[in-house]
């Protein structure tokens, strides 16, 4: 068999909005395997086709990461086992990027345990805008070959048709990517501050918008989780009389609900990538995302050849 010329095996953890079309762009056919638990809640899986020479792809969004984690791996594992050529994983959305540091004494600095563990299992990574703060790249952390894929160009591209709109970014942490947005589709910026106060309490505070009350606003922010960053920045925007708002990010994640809060308190349009499944979903990332698995796949494959 020339591996080269064999399509890859896209395998998905659930079932995902990016798979048929990834498997069309790369192109690749679909990954069969059995799963279930048995009662004590243990897992049961089983691949159910031949995986031997081929390079495999496991298509993961790793929101809500403690209920997939071992799935996970008990699939890359599996793939090894049974001969797979390589076996990359593609996590629209990257978890365990927040506790980037050990704030208290005695704190688990999880971002590096679980970026340990998962590159023990892995032979590559293609992800799309982690949250990265304190960490320069993945490769502070991930000791496979990773590659970042940014989704400013395709925000940048929706916001073009737009009129008088205004960004805003509610915080320090998201003015680099607000700024670099701004700057590829030509609509003004502002940028919060932001004093957090505990998981879900924080004060957002924004500069003078009256030059701007005409104007729609729109919240920018790489990941919506929790959401009470972004309520507080409506909270500030009403407050300055600007009265319509639309609400986009990379990953929407929306914790207890809190898309529907956010309609509820005046956001007239939410706008994420399809990096989470989501009825917000507008942005398509397959097509950033074809050449850079490509890529991954053709380094590793020319790395093991003789």
């Amino acid at each position: 068999m020339d591996v080269a010329l064999t399509p890859a095996i896209l395998f998905t953890l659930n079932e995902h909005p990016l798979q048929n079309q990834l498997c069309l762009r790369l192109p690749a056919v679909n990954g069969q395997y059995s799963y279930r638990r048995f009662p004590d809640g243990e897992s049961y899986l089983r691949i159910d086709m031949e995986v031997r020479d081929r390079h495999c792809i496991v298509l993961a969004d790793l929101a809500y990461p403690d209920d997939k984690f071992l799935s996970l791996i008990f699939l890359v594992a599996t793939l090894h086992e049974l001969g797979a050529a390589s076996v990359g994983l593609v996590a629209p959305y990257l978890c365990y990027m927040r506790q980037d540091k050990r704030f208290s004494a005695g704190e688990a600095v999880t971002s590096r345990i679980f970026a340990s563990q998962l590159s023990s299992q892995i032979d590559w990574l293609v992800t799309v805008d982690p949250h990265l703060h304190r960490y320069h790249s993945l490769d502070e952390i991930y000791a496979v070959p990773s590659q970042v894929v940014q989704a400013a160009p395709l925000l940048s591209q929706w916001l073009l048709s737009q009129n008088e709109m205004l960004l805003v970014g509610p915080d320090a942490e998201s003015e680099q990517w607000v700024s670099q947005v701004a700057s590829t589709c030509n609509h003004p910026y502002v940028v919060g501050s932001k004093q957090r106060l505990g998981d879900r309490n924080v004060i957002v505070s924004l500069p003078d918008l009256s030059d701007f009350k005409d104007y729609t606003a729109v919240i920018i922010d790489d990941v919506i989780a929790s959401g009470q960053t972004v309520l507080k920045c409506i909270d500030a925007l009403h407050k300055q009389g600007v009265k319509r708002i639309f609400c986009a990010s990379v990953h929407g994640i929306f914790v207890d609900g809190v898309d529907e809060l956010l309609l509820s308190r005046g956001v007239s349009q939410l706008i994420t990538t399809n990096s989470i499944p989501h009825a917000s979903n507008m942005l398509d990332l397959s097509g950033i995302l074809v050449e850079p698995i490509n890529q991954s796949i053709a380094l590793l494959a020319s790395a093991s050849t003789p």
